[in-house]
């Protein structure tokens, strides 16, 4: 089983005919992600050579959805065009939108996901400036490396991408059900929340690792949702232990005021309501494996 990929998935690629949209593409095809259609309406019509992989091109979202079905759609669509290619997506009522593109302003990310709300929340996105989310030996929608970990009993969500990675390697001998990276960003689509509700439904996953960072409350309001409502074993890290107060942190988007956003702070919600906190991620790694031993 997975969460919002599987290997049924078929996956459009915004912005697949740019450098990083070429590159990332290649690697998910790689990974076994049945990736459909490319959107470029300046390259519509024609089609990209993938190693023998011949990929179209289509001139928006919805030709691509009409043509082949497609209902994921990975963004590698630079910041300045980023909101309207996400507004694309969710005029077409494409089911999942994931938003890879880093540097998004704020003002736009807070736009489109409150036009995604405004239009019945048919569309689910992910990110911005995220990893994306991958089913091992099924789906990679994203830049999560594919080679790094197995099909497993853990689900993965967090906020930081390289945690992600790290997290993932650490667990490869028992591997993941899914993994899924929700971006740093203060404005984000799919939350902790919405990841850890998926999981608790996922027959398959036994356990899920949550990786949260410094700043904002995401992970109090997720420890109040795991109280109320996740009976799998829960392990947490936080990132941003050694960060000094009132730091703004600028990958994460994040202020620390006071003790409210710390990873102190973070980490006492967390385990009051059940989960246990690593210090380090080879800590909460220990965590998880002695958990699953039993």
């Amino acid at each position: 089983m997975a969460i919002f990929l599987t290997k049924e998935s078929k996956v459009i690629v915004q912005g697949m005919t740019g450098a990083t949209g070429m590159k990332h593409t290649k690697l998910m095809l790689g990974d076994g992600t049945n990736i459909v259609g490319g959107v470029n309406p300046r390259k519509a019509g024609t089609t990209v050579d993938f190693d023998g992989t011949e990929v179209p091109v289509f001139g928006s979202v919805k030709e691509a959805m009409e043509k082949t079905g497609a209902d994921v759609s990975v963004l590698f669509v630079p910041p300045a065009f980023a909101k309207a290619a996400v507004v694309e997506a969710i005029d077409a009522e494409i089911p999942l939108a994931v938003v890879i593109t880093e540097g998004i302003a704020v003002h736009d990310s807070a736009a489109f996901y409150a036009y995604a709300v405004e239009k019945g929340n048919k569309t689910r996105i992910i990110g911005p400036n995220c990893p994306g989310l991958i089913t091992p030996g099924q789906s990679n929608a994203g830049i999560i490396p594919g080679d790094i970990t197995k099909p497993g009993r853990i689900g993965l969500v967090s906020k930081s991408g390289t945690l992600t990675y790290q997290m993932m390697y650490e667990l490869r001998d028992i591997g993941f059900s899914s993994a899924v990276g929700i971006g740093g960003d203060p404005v984000i689509g799919t939350t902790h929340i919405d990841a850890l509700a998926a999981f608790e439904a996922d027959p398959e996953t036994e356990l899920i690792v949550m990786i949260g960072e410094i700043g904002g409350d995401a992970e109090e309001r997720a420890a109040d949702f795991i109280k109320a409502n996740v009976t799998k074993p829960v392990v947490g890290y936080v990132a941003g232990f050694t960060a000094p107060e009132g730091k703004t942190m600028g990958h994460a988007g994040a202020i620390v005021s006071g003790s409210s956003g710390t990873a102190q702070a973070k980490k006492e919600a967390l385990e009051a309501a059940g989960v246990k906190v690593g210090k380090t991620p080879t800590e909460t790694a220990k965590l998880a494996r002695a958990i699953l031993a039993g």
